[in-house]
């Protein structure tokens, strides 16, 4: 009998690991965020002799930075920085960094120039509005920006502003934090430096 009540011990312990993990199912979708994925963020930082930028790109679901090899014209001439950075975000990873998992989502047919007549002298205007561009490419462009010591950027904020000198299109301050780069949907909410 010893026996008997051992082997029904077994097996009701066997049917309730089998039974689940105790989360019931749901009809409801739920938003769990992303897939995890393999990526490492990690690239190996070359030797390079020269000027360097760190660029921001994708990588899984945040945003991290690159050190890059970039010949940026004299910081006098913020416009042409500021193409040369874009430039950097619309080409494609280094073999390195796309085997690490990085990514970008600037496309290809965005451009900058200076401010309007009315504009904060430090603001750079898109050819897109700045709501208009995915957040993960706003973060992109901003954190790189601000970052650029060269653009005069003191690390966190940049103006940016859509095309034209209409007032929706004014140029606004963005500031890249690390909850920005973690979560890039908040790129969408502008700074209120006031």
């Amino acid at each position: 009998m010893t026996a008997r009540r051992g082997w029904l011990a077994v097996c009701a312990l066997t049917l309730l690991s089998l039974a689940g993990c105790g989360i019931r199912p749901t009809e409801v979708p739920v938003d769990a965020g992303p897939a995890p994925t393999r990526a490492t963020c990690d690239t190996r930082p070359e030797l390079v002799d020269g000027a360097t930028s760190d660029v921001y790109l994708l990588c899984g679901s945040h945003i991290e930075s690159v050190r890059r090899p970039v010949e940026l014209p004299g910081q006098d001439d913020r416009v042409a920085v500021a193409e040369a950075l874009l430039a950097e975000l619309q080409s494609h990873p280094e073999d390195d960094e796309r085997e690490a998992g990085f990514t970008s989502e600037v496309p290809a047919s965005l451009r900058v120039t200076g401010p309007e007549a009315d504009d904060p002298a430090p603001a750079l205007r898109l050819s897109s509005k700045p709501s208009e561009l995915t957040a993960v490419a706003l973060v992109q462009i901003i954190c790189t920006f601000a970052h650029s010591d060269s653009l005069g950027g003191n690390g966190h904020t940049v103006l940016l502003g859509g095309p034209g000198s209409h007032t929706s299109e004014a140029p606004r301050p963005y500031t890249c934090t690390s909850a920005m780069r973690t979560s890039p949907e908040a790129a969408h909410s502008p700074v209120d430096v006031s």
